[in-house]
């Protein structure tokens, strides 16, 4: 079980998504969830169904693999192989259990959702397709854990809804441990299915390489980064034209973030810095202090007067930003 509430697995691909829906496109597609082993985006939706904090035994939905052909054979789509075990590696890697929240972006069938479900957890899900919507509604119309949203992800309001979700969730449940909501919605793991190159971009990208962007020091800022594993491209239907990775982000309390003055003006700072991506910080900086200013807090970091940014840990821009930014 998972320590923490609130958790969101979200799947995103920019050239593999399960947010598409079945209707034939040239463009690539949802992969098909067989044998509990689709990568699709974490945390359930909201179509209004009452949640309740499993107070009851939860009979098991079976391996859903018939359930997720018949699905796709409903909307005249034939998979070519089953998927593996994709869906319980990314529901493991999430640590979801009893009693935890997930926001899932893109159910597709659910295929996903099924893993979800039996490993204890209410599912807000949002499905942009209304054919999707309601395919997944109707599927598992007999259970209280699900409320799926038909509704484009990047415009719905996602604290409003999860809100009533958890009001209707401590309102069912004497057990609930969700005493109350306030302000954000305090999600710790988020776990993403992303392209496989991205994947490493935002977890492994190396200092001194081109890949090494503002994003990277993002992503350490707020969180940890894991990479967990690859999904390979023959394990989606219709195969795509690359691999996929699942990657995890455990974020970190307010309490850990690394220790800046002001979080906005620091990262004003890191944008500047890779705005001038070629340039000497002491050149691309100069609009916050003097190039021997820089050159000396650079000195201090323990970094040659002459780093560009690419040069700079996560930790260095935070030292440097300490001595050149006055708030």
């Amino acid at each position: 079980m998972n320590s923490a509430p609130h958790l969101l697995l979200q799947q995103s691909l920019p050239a593999i998504s399960f947010l598409e829906n079945l209707n034939p496109k040239p463009k690539l597609r949802p992969p098909l969830q067989a044998h509990n082993s689709t990568p699709s985006a974490r945390k359930s939706t909201p179509t209004y169904v009452t949640a309740c904090a499993k107070t009851t035994r939860r009979r098991k939905n079976p391996d859903d693999y018939h359930a997720t052909l018949t699905a796709l054979n409903s909307k005249g789509r034939f998979p070519r192989k089953s998927l593996g075990q994709i869906n319980d590696q990314l529901v493991a890697a999430a640590e979801v259990g009893e009693g935890d929240v997930v926001l899932e972006i893109g159910p597709g069938t659910g295929s996903l959702t099924n893993v979800l479900i039996n490993a204890g957890a209410t599912v807000l899900a949002i499905e942009k397709d209304p054919h999707m919507a309601t395919l997944v509604s109707d599927r598992f119309a007999e259970t209280s854990q699900l409320k799926v949203l038909q509704e484009d992800f990047v415009k719905c309001h996602i604290h409003s809804h999860m809100s009533l979700l958890l009001g209707s969730i401590e309102s069912s449940s004497a057990n609930s441990r969700y005493a109350k909501v306030v302000a954000n919605i305090p999600f710790n793991i988020i776990v993403l299915l992303l392209q496989e190159e991205t994947a490493f971009r935002l977890v492994e990208s190396s200092l001194r390489t081109s890949e090494y962007r503002p994003i990277n020091v993002f992503v350490n800022f707020y969180s940890d980064p894991e990479f967990k594993f690859k999904v390979p491209r023959t394990k989606f239907f219709p195969q795509p034209n690359v691999d996929a990775a699942v990657v995890k982000f455990k974020l970190k309390q307010p309490s850990y973030y690394p220790p800046v003055s002001s979080i906005k003006s620091f990262f004003s700072m890191v944008n500047s810095a890779f705005n001038g991506k070629r340039k000497m910080l002491r050149r691309s900086l100069q609009h916050i202090c003097t190039p021997l200013e820089i050159e000396n807090a650079l000195e201090t970091v323990g970094r040659p007067t002459t780093s560009r940014p690419e040069e700079l840990t996560t930790d260095d821009f935070v030292k440097l930003h300490n001595l050149i930014v006055k708030v």
